[in-house]
């Protein structure tokens, strides 16, 4: 109960929830002549009232034992006594806010028939509830998910066990919880039987453990001693390295462990970036990049052999965003593509080619990126799309994965405005979370209308995205309140610890929550058979380490790198270029800087270079001023460069100028773009008017708004060697172009079709 604005609609049903009864909003019981007047905005008279009141009791007393929460407003006490005639157990909650909060709501309000100018009206006809009333207050200005907490620790402690019409909770099966026999765990009886057994043995420390997946920063036996003794984590990401090191690090923490622990990796390339010597097969993209869906299949099949190799259990792949926005360089070589229709074909085909190993996957970010061209590592980013083009498009993604088996969800810090308001009407701007603390988006959409009984995981918990949602004690055990079953990564992990275990305490999270969550976690370790083999077992011997980079591997990456080197444009008819032909090129490599990885941002130039040679061309290598200087050289700088390069004579000293661009890096900035070395650099391609000049990118999809003016632009995903070994045959006419591309690379302006 309480004025319009006040947030019956959104407790309200959050409460049902974790009562595990229905909810109804009372407004849908108004005549229609009621809402009309409403609308008008025309005070209701009591006369309009009573008939309106007489049907929320009777609805009230026809749930009977059952239980029914109902948002009504129920303003003054004749009004409650008139619903308490035909309902005597019903419990009020009233919630109470002051009229700047109670305003403020208001303002942000959209889509409901009660204006704002009525709100002087219901406060001055609200009567408190008086001390003969069941009932409890609560105030409105503390954040929703503390709200729904005292408001649900309010009704246990003055309902009755039955007879009244909010019912019992925890009494029955609520709609949520976990089938552990159903897909994806598909467990057997024995396997049920071990989740459960497990649980009752643990403490609760080692409860709240299971919750965390902790980032190994470290690979020292004395730092997973004190992870694994000190907060009895369920699960571990870590820091890639060689091959040996990241193997022995797994072993070392899975025979240090009581319980079998996830082991996680993100083997969206591959084996590359699960260990320092893993194999490159493509991108997301450019597995979407040629008819051949299998070649996503092929890249699941050597990502899930080689983790498996490494003692990896989880992969958190695939990635199922779509790529709309062509200036969202977050998932731009992450998305296989830019239809929902790529996006199911070649995800399907990765899950089956990693599934041939012992793996499971968590696919992500729901509910979906692509949209926003910001990234939610700095900031809260926004799927805007409404209702039902979000279902034709990121739903029906996650619909088709679900049915074919997906085992997890990571949940990226991603708000979805129209989403969340489809489940909560007239939720206010400031009031949209970001998935992982949204229960509409986890409970309603993703456990009720997906039907998901999987595990749901967080992203990284360090980013912005998440962090500047609420203060940190608040915001870790929402997230498990919210529906996520497992929170990736600590940031300080005593505190992250000791915040999940208040939050536990103080009832933050229910113990129906926790246990359910629980059995998600353990149910997702059984569904890998981990429970059943001894911890020597959990990893592969040292042998097994040799598929890792093997042979077999770079040929399966050398076949797609031919396959989808890709010509976006040819307009000025430049190709081929050939040693015969162009003898002499002159080389540029543009790179985004060095970014959190450390790793030389040109070393691939020096690959570059060694081809081209290799292929009979006379490289001459462009050298930066600052490049210069670092040399030795004194008395250079941008000035002077752009003098000596940019002289009439250019097409006397190159025949052609070949510009390799490798442009990483995320999480950093909120879009990655062309960051040139100087202002009018000279290695920008002032040179397209004097000699036949190649763009080649190696990473990103979207060079072409920043270089509009080169003619003949090349895609080849990757600074690898095979990728760059390919490219560089395709220029000289030795082989095809076999790869496609989608409309995001002309960056939606017209002249970079030219």
């Amino acid at each position: 109960m309480g004025v319009s604005g006040c947030g019956k609609t959104t407790i309200g049903d959050l409460v049902a929830r974790e009562l595990g009864v229905p909810f109804l909003d009372g407004d849908s019981l108004h005549p229609v002549e009621n809402v009309a007047k409403m609308a008008a905005g025309t005070p209701l008279t009591d006369d309009d009232r009573w008939p309106w009141l007489a049907t929320v009791g009777s609805t009230l007393a026809n749930e009977g034992d059952d239980g029914l929460v109902l948002a009504c407003s129920a303003l003054r006490r004749s009004y409650r006594d008139a619903i308490r005639a035909l309902a005597p157990g019903t419990v009020f909650l009233h919630l109470h806010g002051s009229k700047e909060v109670l305003g403020s709501r208001l303002e942000g309000r959209s889509g409901h028939f009660m204006p704002a100018a009525l709100l002087e009206s219901q406060l001055a006809t609200l009567e408190p509830l008086d001390a003969d009333e069941s009932g409890i207050v609560v105030d409105i200005a503390a954040p929703v998910h503390q709200v729904v907490t005292e408001a649900l620790a309010g009704i246990a402690a003055v309902a009755t066990p039955a007879g009244n019409a909010i019912g019992g909770a925890g009494t029955r099966r609520r709609r949520f919880d976990v089938d552990l026999q159903a897909a994806p765990f598909n467990l057997d009886d024995d396997a049920v039987a071990w989740v459960d057994s497990t649980i009752a043995g643990m403490s609760l420390e080692e409860k709240i453990g299971q919750l965390f997946i902790n980032h190994n920063n470290d690979y020292s036996p004395e730092y997973l001693d004190g992870i694994l003794e000190n907060y009895h984590v369920g699960g571990m990401r870590y820091r890639p390295g060689p091959s040996a090191a990241v193997q022995d690090h797994i072993r070392y923490a899975q025979s240090k462990t009581r319980i079998p622990l996830l082991v996680a990796s993100n083997p969206e390339m591959g084996g590359a970036g699960s260990c320092d010597d893993g194999t490159f097969v493509s991108t997301h993209l450019q597995a979407g990049s040629h008819p051949d869906k299998a070649i996503a299949r092929q890249m699941g099949r050597v990502a899930g052999v080689e983790t498996a190799a490494l003692g990896c259990n989880w992969a958190f792949a695939p990635i199922v965003d779509i790529h709309y926005n062509w200036r969202n360089t977050v998932i731009s070589t992450r998305a296989f593509g830019n239809t929902p229709e790529i996006v199911v074909e070649r995800a399907k085909e990765y899950f089956d080619g990693i599934s041939e190993s012992a793996t499971v996957c968590a696919m992500k970010h729901f509910p979906g990126d692509g949209m926003d061209e910001r990234d939610q590592h700095v900031v809260t980013s926004y799927n805007t799309l409404g209702y039902e083009e979000w279902n034709r498009t990121y739903g029906h993604v996650y619909r088709e994965m679900i049915g074919h088996g997906v085992q997890s969800i990571m949940i990226g810090h991603i708000g979805a405005p129209e989403l969340s308001r489809h489940f909560r009407p007239g939720l206010a701007d400031g009031d949209i979370l970001p998935a992982t603390l949204a229960r509409e988006l986890l409970q309603d959409l993703l456990r009720g209308e997906l039907g998901f009984n999987g595990l749901i995981l967080t992203d990284a918990s360090q980013m912005i995205g998440l962090t500047q949602a609420m203060k940190r004690k608040d915001l870790v055990p929402a997230t498990i309140a919210a529906g996520c079953d497992m929170f990736l990564f600590f940031r300080n992990p005593a505190e992250d610890f000791e915040y999940m275990l208040d939050g536990y305490k103080s009832g933050v999270i229910s113990e129906e929550r926790l246990h359910d969550a629980l059995r998600r976690i353990l149910a997702l370790k059984a569904s890998l058979g981990l429970h059943r083999k001894p911890a020597a077992e959990l990893v592969p011997p040292a042998e097994a380490l040799a598929v890792i980079g093997s042979d077999a591997h770079r040929g399966v990456a050398a076949a797609i790198a031919d396959k989808t080197v890709t010509l976006v444009k040819d307009t000025a008819y430049n190709l081929p270029i050939t040693p015969e032909t162009h003898p002499r090129i002159r080389l540029y490599g543009i790179s985004g800087g060095a970014d959190f990885t450390r790793a030389d941002p040109l070393a691939y130039l020096d690959t570059v270079k060694a081809e081209l040679e290799d292929a009979g061309f006379e490289v001459h290598l462009f050298k930066t001023a600052d490049q210069r200087e670092a040399a030795g050289e004194t008395g250079v700088n941008f000035m002077s460069v752009i003098s000596e390069e940019a002289t009439g004579d250019y097409a006397d000293k190159y025949d052609a100028a070949f510009v390799f661009a490798n442009v990483k890096g995320f999480a950093q900035e909120s879009a990655i773009r062309i960051k040139w070395s100087t202002p009018m650099a000279a290695e920008i391609p002032w040179y397209v008017t004097e000699v036949p000049t190649v763009f080649v990118s190696l990473n990103q999809p979207n060079h072409l708004i920043d270089v509009p003016m080169v003619k003949t632009a090349i895609h080849a995903h990757a600074g690898t060697r095979e990728a760059i070994r390919a490219t560089i045959e395709k220029i000289r006419g030795k082989s095809e172009f076999q790869g496609t591309f989608n409309e995001n690379v002309f960056c939606d302006s017209f002249d970079t079709r030219l």
